[in-house]
């Protein structure tokens, strides 16, 4: 019998005062039962717009059937088929905007879980099957992918089912890009990125770490390696900031190196070699799912008081309302509808070191109110004279956006960039460059992970067409 209930199976989660203070994954997942039960929520639409909305378009409707079968092995290869990271795009897809967004349930309550089950499929699946893909024939062809974040692994993956000699090239120690150095261990664990990448080696996938294209090796080079195509998926690593006075003091860092010297560097462990400043109070200045992500991390740091300073309001947050709802729930403070105007300082005399550079002891802001549309539509925030106040902080955390990093245009001839430094594509994910192709966060600047995915099978799937002919 179908599950008409209104409202969706909640997902389990460790207590917010517990959580607030480990690195312990704050979801805990369904079980078989409530997984089931789910999946009888599904009523199966013959024109799946869910489908239409997923940009790797996993086919939704059936993987839910043998859900609601109990053949959970089937559910995941269906997902397989078209998504290389199902355990990631479970956990940090931004499904209730995508596929949940047009599921028919929605209209009179709440979607299906459909990231939730693509979850416990995902784990499912990784917990019990030990099994190794079955490896494809070669096709004689050489791509080379350039970064292993989501568009890099994406577009590996595709390629690699369908016989191509795959190597990714990795500019960290680790493989999985913004999978392993921007999401926390509590959203996404470490763990479960290493078990997809190790799935994709499996497959055939060679990772090269430590290489760092346009520095160790350029574009041009991999061609003279006898590499057909290649695949940029480098991200978008530069940061973005404010220009307003104090940027530069100790204690401002931006979301990018704060989440880099925890998610990958450990530097919550005792000595650690990469450190980062600890407790206090810690201003993260942005709204999206990286500024929430960063203010939970303080949290977890020790941090006494965190706070999310944003120039719009709660309705215009751009992170995802379960973050929010997480972050709020661990006592993380809201100061919306503020802007920074300085970051201000105070030298230690005792160390000319430090009274050269100075060290945060607030942040000054001032209060904004909504005015007219911008050109995205959404109403632009208007300074408020006379509204100036001080946050006493000693850690300010700057997530307002990231850019793609520069290196790879300034060491590749022919390759067209935008005003943002974002790569030039068309819509098969080609550059200017011919047999170069790019894709997620260093063409878009900063987006999510599920989008760079999609980005990557188009790729793949242009770059299958051009080597196959």
């Amino acid at each position: 019998m179908p599950n008409m209930s209104l409202k969706r199976n909640e997902m389990p989660t460790q207590d917010a005062k517990i959580r607030a203070r480990n690195f312990d994954e704050v979801a805990l997942g369904y079980s078989k039962e409530t997984a089931i039960d789910e999946a009888m929520r599904c009523l199966d639409c013959k024109n799946m717009p869910c489908v239409g909305a997923c940009p790797v378009k996993i086919r939704i409707p059936e993987f839910i059937s043998k859900i609601k079968e109990g053949d959970f092995e089937a559910a995941y290869q269906i997902i397989s088929k078209t998504s290389s990271l199902p355990a990631v795009c479970g956990r940090v897809c931004p499904q209730e905007t995508q596929c949940e967004s047009k599921c028919v349930r929605g209209i009179k309550g709440e979607s299906v879980g459909i990231g939730r089950l693509e979850r416990f499929v995902a784990d499912w699946h990784n917990t019990f099957c030990t099994e190794a893909p079955a490896k494809p024939e070669s096709n004689g062809h050489k791509v080379a992918v350039v970064g292993s974040g989501p568009s890099g692994l994406t577009c590996a993956g595709d390629l690699a089912k369908k016989g191509y000699d795959v190597t990714i090239y990795e500019a960290l120690h680790t493989a999985g890009g913004v999978l392993v150095y921007g999401i926390p261990e509590f959203r996404l664990p470490k763990s479960i990125v290493a078990k997809e990448v190790e799935t994709l080696e499996k497959l055939g996938v060679k990772i090269e770490t430590n290489v760092v294209i346009g520095k160790t090796l350029t574009v041009d080079e991999l061609f003279e390696m006898g590499f057909e195509a290649v695949f940029i998926g480098s991200g978008a690593g530069l940061p973005n900031f404010m220009g307003i006075p104090g940027e530069s003091l100790n204690g401002v860092y931006s979301a990018n190196e704060f989440l880099t010297r925890s998610n990958l560097m450990k530097s919550y462990e005792e000595n650690p070699q990469t450190p980062i400043m600890k407790g206090g109070h810690v201003a993260v200045v942005g709204g999206g799912n990286v500024a929430m992500d960063a203010a939970r991390t303080a949290l977890r740091l020790g941090a006494e008081k965190v706070y999310i300073v944003y120039r719009r309001s709660m309705d215009e947050l751009p992170a995802r309302r379960e973050e929010v709802e997480h972050a709020e729930e661990e006592g993380i403070e809201f100061c919306l509808l503020c802007n920074p105007t300085e970051i201000i300082g105070y030298n230690n005399p005792d160390n000319p070191r430090d009274a050269k550079n100075g060290f945060v002891c607030g942040m000054k802001c001032i209060r904004m109110e909504l005015g007219e549309p911008d050109e995205k539509g959404r109403r632009r925030p208007v300074e408020i004279a006379g509204s100036e106040f001080t946050i006493d902080v000693d850690t300010v955390i700057m997530s307002i956006g990231t850019s793609p990093n520069p290196l790879i245009k300034s060491t590749t001839d022919g390759l067209d960039v935008n005003s943002r430094g974002g790569i030039i594509i068309n819509e098969d994910g080609l550059t200017s460059r011919n047999a170069v192709y790019a894709g997620g966060d260093a063409v878009t600047g900063a987006a999510t992970v599920i989008s760079a995915m999609g980005a990557g099978k188009t790729a793949a799937k242009a770059i299958d067409e051009a080597l196959s002919k």
